[in-house]
């Protein structure tokens, strides 16, 4: 049986998806996407979801 805290089996992992074309693709996928997230929301479209907001405020009540 194996042991499961060898770390061998997770560095040759490691190496073949760095070798994989699509594992490549979805890392730098997630990092764009998290840094997007990352970035702040423009004043234009905070003060568009404030518009919406009053509206659906307006015809609830």
């Amino acid at each position: 049986m194996a042991d499961m805290t060898d770390p061998k089996p997770r560095a040759v992992l490691q190496h073949a998806e760095t070798l994989d074309p699509n594992s490549q693709i979805v890392s730098k996928l997630r990092a764009v996407y998290s840094a997007v997230e990352r970035e702040p929301l423009p004043d234009t479209f905070l003060d568009l979801l404030q518009q919406l907001d009053s509206v659906e405020n307006a015809r609830k009540g």
